[in-house]
This record gives C-alpha cells, structure tokens and sequence, in this order.
C-alpha cells in the first residue's frame, strides 16, 4: 500500500517533466503578434510598420448625422490602433476604405406603456484593403458590433440619448478593433 503512494507520485512527477519538456520545445515556436522584429526574420518593417502603413480613408455619412459621429470616431480610434498613438507613415502603402449602417432594435419592451425598456444598438461595416502601388484589394472583410442599454424610466428624459450614445461609442470601439485585428493577422500571415 505504501508503494503504490509512491508509484502515483512518481508518475505524476514524470508527467510534470513530460508537459514542462513539451512546453519549454514548442515555447520557441511562438511570438508575440505585435514583437518589433518581422516574423519572417527577415529584413524589412515589422508588425507595426505595416499596420502604421495603413491609410484610413474618410468614411462616408450623411453631414451632421450621428453616424457622421460615429465615422469620425471609428476612424479616429482605428488610427490610433493601427500606428499606437504615433504619427502615420509619411508615404502610405495601403489604402483602407470602410463602409457602415446603424440599426437601432427594441428588445425589451414595457406591456403597460409599450415603450422600450432595453434596446440594442449595431453597426455593420464593411472594409477594403487595397495595396496603393498595385491598386489590388488585398482584404475585403465584414464585421458588426450589437451593444444593449437600458432605458432607465419615463421620468428621465434624457438617459435614453446618453444610453444610445454610451452604445454607439462602445460599438464603435468594437468595429474599429475588429478591423484592426483582421489587418494584423493579414501582415502576420499573409492571408
């Protein structure tokens, strides 16, 4: 009985020596997705000089909309991502062209006096790489963001529009990182 305690701690010591060995030969295999250096080893602009490459075009809305709003700080959110708060590159290599709707849908609604109480707000958008120097589309992608908020009661007026507004940022904080983790693995892997 005594050496079957020892029989079991010796083979989960094996295993442990086993799954350290496995983790120490394949932790070479991995980098992180944002490391300086390329990840090809070669010479050339890393991660980060490929995405600061990019150049975010205008995004079309209507003039004093809130989507207009909206364009604005996906984009602007999306330049900070893409050059980490830095200036952009002088001479852009890419071109990135982003389309976006807004819907608005009730989703829990008040049965004696049939307003919403919960809403969710979505953005869809649709992007394009395109290379500048051989004016091909490199990426073309879809992606959306769906943010619920509460409408706190009738008394208050006004929670309603700061709810909606409180959504439409964070979903447009949504949006801007989706993009900017599709353009990061297209530079990692190439595809």
């Amino acid at each position: 009985m005594w050496w079957s305690d020892r029989r079991s701690a010796g083979s989960r010591l094996a295993r442990l020596i086993a799954t350290l060995g496995v983790a120490a030969s394949v932790g070479g295999c991995f980098q992180p997705l944002y490391a300086d250096r390329t990840l090809d080893g070669s010479a050339g602009p890393g991660l980060r000089g490929a995405l600061g490459a990019v150049d975010v075009k205008q995004i079309a809305a209507g003039k004093g909309s809130d989507e207009a709003r909206l364009a604005v700080e996906i984009r602007n959110a999306l330049i900070f991502d893409l050059t980490g708060g830095g200036p952009e590159a002088p001479k852009p290599a890419y071109s990135l062209v982003i389309r976006m709707t807004s819907t608005v849908a009730d989703i829990i609604v008040d049965t004696s006096t049939t307003r919403p109480a919960i809403e969710d707000y979505g953005i869809n958008a649709t992007y394009t790489l395109t290379e500048i120097a051989s004016q091909k589309p490199v990426v073309t992608g879809q992606t959306f963001a769906r943010v619920s908020y509460d409408i706190p009661g009738q008394e208050q007026r006004f929670a309603r529009m700061r709810g909606l507004r409180d959504a439409e940022t964070r979903a447009a904080k949504v949006i801007a990182d989706n993009i900017r983790s599709r353009l990061a693995s297209y530079f990692a892997a190439g595809t």
